[in-house]
């Protein structure tokens, strides 16, 4: 009976081969797989554990929801013992729901990336100085949130304004699930506020555009030395200062697609051409998921845009101390906690929900 409280609302027979299959993995992992295989293994029962986990915890609650229900339908229940399992039913019936809806999302189809960190890629868009500065305050607002969930930040490059804040930066988030979590961050994030340098008062609307690519391994890109162009010249420093003496900047061009990525914040060449070609390949790897997904509807470019005011994802206006993400049309009134990113997960959850929510109503069409 307890399957038939199931049947119409999930694949049953999938998470039995689910099931089945996290045993199977278990038991050769006892058996003492070797090697990449006990690897592979090792990473495939991490998958599915969370999964089975819920599987189990819906299966118990559906026996007990049937078993209450069993109850109440029997004549010879008194009265107290009746009232007693009604009580029970409301509570299993939620618990159900809840169990019903996790594992549903554990179904979805998984991005490859998600588990890994990634290239995060700040640049000031219109509103000259303070696009800058805004820039950085969207970098320390990451830095932050990284810091709040364990991950490092490796800076790549960056090019300061020259009233502060940056022009560009890119960083790499040393995490895993960062790109899961950061990975609808990509578009341009508009600010409204008054600029300390503005006497009058006047509010002023610049943006900024976020970038957010998946951290590339070696084996994820193939990249053909004959296909590289590298050039090195002398790091040049925010206004003359720490300028290197030694050609240790490192400049790399993809010839056949034209990337081109430039490193120069380590006074090592070596270790600037290592962090030149993570960029490289995080990159490549950007552009083939945007060749290779169809449900990924935007390229980078798209997703980036041109930086100008009108094009925006999300609003963040300081006078008023609100955030607003327009794809999903949420307000908050916590900017203060947003920007220390303390809050930011209040957006991310949205977003990520909301996601889950598309994916959902695709598969049930």
């Amino acid at each position: 009976m307890s399957d038939e409280i199931l049947r119409a609302r999930l694949p049953l027979a999938k998470l039995d081969t689910l099931v089945a299959r996290h045993g199977e993995v278990e038991a050769m992992l006892s058996a003492g797989a070797e090697g990449e295989e006990y690897v592979r293994l090792g990473r495939e029962f991490s998958e599915l554990s969370p999964v089975v986990d819920e599987v189990r915890a819906l299966r118990a609650v559906a026996r007990d929801l049937a078993d209450t229900r069993e109850m109440i339908a029997d004549p010879a229940t008194d009265a107290d013992m009746r009232a007693l399992a009604l009580s029970e039913e409301e509570r299993l019936a939620e618990d159900l729901e809840r169990l019903v809806k996790a594992v549903r999302i554990a179904l979805l189809p998984k991005d490859a990336m998600d588990a890994r960190g990634v290239i995060l890629e700040v640049r000031a868009g219109t509103g000259g100085d303070e696009a800058a500065l805004f820039a950085g305050d969207l970098f320390r607002m990451y830095s932050r949130y990284a810091a709040e969930r364990g991950w490092s930040v490796e800076v790549l490059a960056e090019s300061e304004g020259t009233m502060g804040g940056y022009k560009e930066v890119v960083a790499a988030l040393h995490g895993a699930g960062a790109f899961a979590r950061l990975k609808f961050e990509s578009g341009v994030h508009r600010v409204q506020r008054v600029p300390e340098t503005e006497a009058s008062g006047r509010i002023h609307t610049s943006a900024a555009t976020v970038a957010v690519l998946p951290e590339a391994e070696e084996v994820d890109v193939a990249i053909n030395d004959s296909d590289l162009r590298i050039d090195v010249f002398r790091a040049q420093g925010a206004g003359g200062q720490h300028v290197n003496k030694t050609e240790s900047a490192v400049r790399i061009t993809h010839i056949p697609t034209g990337i081109v990525v430039a490193v120069q914040d380590e006074r090592s060449q070596h270790r600037n051409k290592a962090r030149a070609m993570a960029l490289l390949r995080a990159r490549m790897l950007d552009e083939e998921r945007q060749r290779s997904e169809a449900n990924r509807a935007a390229d980078r470019r798209g997703q980036v845009g041109s930086g100008d005011r009108s094009e925006r994802i999300r609003t963040y206006n300081f006078p008023q101390g609100r955030v607003t993400d327009h794809r999903i049309n949420l307000t908050l009134y916590k900017l203060d906690e947003v920007m220390a990113g303390t809050a930011l997960d209040d957006i991310l959850d949205a977003l990520i929900t909301e996601h889950q929510a598309a994916l959902m109503a695709s598969a049930e069409g």
